[in-house]
């Protein structure tokens, strides 16, 4: 079975037990890859996406972080870093809602839509990011992308309804 497909498996599994096994697999298939190549930025982020399953969001911030690095970035696309960035961000709002994790999120999301620009859940997070920081118009502005992007997304549509669009 393909580790990426062990992480699907895991997300859409209905049972809490049948998920933690399945994402305690996928981190050891991650583990072991990343001890074949150290430099492989995907078995760091399918680490942190086990991680994540299991409710290790700061090991699964870890993670990322390595997956990152200048080391390890190089075999990412442009795509997969964005989408790689944007689930970092994710987890540091989850993690913290205050002061330097949403600096920090926003600057990971502002790279993000940069590198994969149809990324709808990016700028919808970009735009939670910014009304956290009481930046009213570039959240309307990055709600509005996100609706560019996905035209039937529910979250964009009413933030921009809470905003007063």
């Amino acid at each position: 079975m393909s580790k990426l497909r062990v992480v699907s498996q895991a997300r859409s599994s209905k049972s809490r037990s049948s998920t933690t096994s399945l994402a305690k697999q996928a981190e050891s298939e991650a583990n072991k890859a990343i001890s074949l190549d150290p430099k492989d930025a995907a078995a760091y982020i399918l680490k942190a996406l086990a991680l994540d399953l299991q409710g290790y969001k700061t090991s699964a911030l870890d993670s990322l972080d390595i997956a990152l690095s200048p080391l390890a970035a190089k075999s990412l696309t442009d795509k997969e870093r964005g989408d790689a960035l944007f689930k970092r961000a994710e987890l540091k709002v989850s993690v913290n809602r205050r002061g330097g994790r949403v600096d920090s999120a926003i600057e990971d999301l502002t790279k993000a839509v940069e590198l994969s620009a149809d990324n709808g859940k990016a700028f919808c997070l970009l735009g939670e990011c910014y009304e956290i920081k009481k930046m009213k118009a570039d959240a309307k502005a990055a709600f509005e992308e996100a609706l560019k992007v996905e035209p039937s997304s529910n979250v964009a549509r009413a933030a921009l309804d809470r905003l007063g669009s």
